[in-house]
């Protein structure tokens, strides 16, 4: 069956308040507020450690069949400047749905990086590019063998998590989290409340104050 590319439905783009205040919240963060319940399995990792920087930005959907990556070249063809590829190879890392060309083309269109439910290659020249963080289950050597099947901008399940067009993905050194688009606000507000009680924890610490104290435990 060849690639289909649906349309993402009723899913409008974020506001420009909402992605910029995200920017400044951790997936540490983001994870504690859901309960963990958004986060991607901590197998797929980047392929160099990020230090400051971050991938933040809306989901464009790809689904592969295994050893296939039509999905994967419709869906960066499809995505635009700031958005981020989610490939969901069902776990395979047999063979790579990604590598040097097809990364390198989603970085020159202004991709802001790409997820990997799969394999990856060329990973040298993958883990060069600063500007582009790119995360992964594994990497081999093995290309595909076919480019005509798969699924863009439906709905997936990748690495355990829901991901649909236009939901919002933040990704760190300690994770990957997907937002629902449609809650993005919601749990930001509750994110930035995380933030400060963190903040206001160092302050008590920093000040000498028992963790016990702070963190209400009770005495032994």
């Amino acid at each position: 069956m060849p690639t289909r590319t649906f349309q993402p439905v009723g899913a409008l783009p974020l506001p420009d308040e909402v992605l910029s205040g995200w920017a400044e919240i951790p997936t540490t963060i983001a994870s504690d507020v859901s309960g963990g319940r958004l986060l991607m399995d901590a197998q797929i990792r980047p392929l160099r450690p990020l230090g400051s920087a971050r991938l933040l930005g809306p989901a464009v959907t790809a689904w592969c069949e295994p050893g296939d990556i039509g999905a994967a070249i419709h869906a960066i063809e499809t995505a635009k400047a700031g958005e981020i590829v989610v490939i969901d190879a069902g776990a395979n890392v047999q063979t790579a749905v990604v590598g040097e060309h097809l990364c390198g083309a989603a970085r020159r269109r202004g991709v802001a990086g790409l997820i990997a439910n799969g394999a990856v290659r060329d990973i040298a020249a993958l883990a060069a590019w600063s500007d582009f963080p790119v995360f992964a289950l594994g990497h081999t050597a093995r290309g595909p063998v076919s480019f005509e099947r798969g699924t863009v901008n439906d709905s997936i399940v990748c690495s355990g998590v829901s991901v649909r067009p236009r939901d919002l993905v933040l990704g760190d050194d300690d994770g990957l989290i997907v937002i629902p688009r449609d809650e993005a606000e919601q749990w930001l507000a509750k994110a930035r409340e995380k933030v400060a009680l963190e903040q206001e924890w160092d302050r008590r610490l920093s000040a000498g104050e028992s963790m016990l104290r702070v963190f209400g435990i009770s005495e032994p």
